[in-house]
């Protein structure tokens, strides 16, 4: 069998403030700068969801993709695009949204959902110079 990775990429927009509330507002601002605007402030995110797997003979495909996109808009999309990461996002209750902890938790949500096949890797575009990657590790 011949093991490949195929992606799915989605978009959405999401506004947060990176802020840690045991800290004073001016350790806030001086670790956080922009990103602590107390107004908040958004982005529009890319999220690739990888899915490595054996290619099925029957279907050629590792998986669905078309499958996929439903799986990530209903679990992921449909609740956090155009929504406050810090108040609207239930997954995201206590933490602060980094784009780390908003990675991690996106795994922890889709990981046991992607069948056929293994999410092999996440990557997440904050603006088109700055993302993350996670791999389940």
């Amino acid at each position: 069998m011949s093991r490949v990775t195929v992606t799915r990429r989605v978009r959405f927009n999401a506004a947060h403030r990176v802020h840690n509330p045991q800290l004073s507002e001016a350790e806030n601002a001086r670790l956080f700068g922009k990103c602590n605007n107390p107004n908040w402030h958004g982005h529009n995110y890319t999220l690739d969801v990888s899915v490595d797997g054996d290619i099925d003979p029957k279907t050629g495909y590792v998986c669905d993709l078309s499958q996929l996109k439903k799986v990530v808009e209903r679990e992921i999309v449909d609740i956090v695009d155009h929504k406050n990461f810090n108040l609207d996002v239930p997954f995201m209750k206590d933490v602060i949204p980094t784009s780390e902890n908003i990675i991690i938790a996106f795994w922890k949500i889709l990981a046991p959902q992607v069948t056929p096949g293994k999410l092999a890797k996440l990557v997440l575009w904050e603006t088109e110079n700055n993302y993350v990657e996670y791999n389940g590790k």
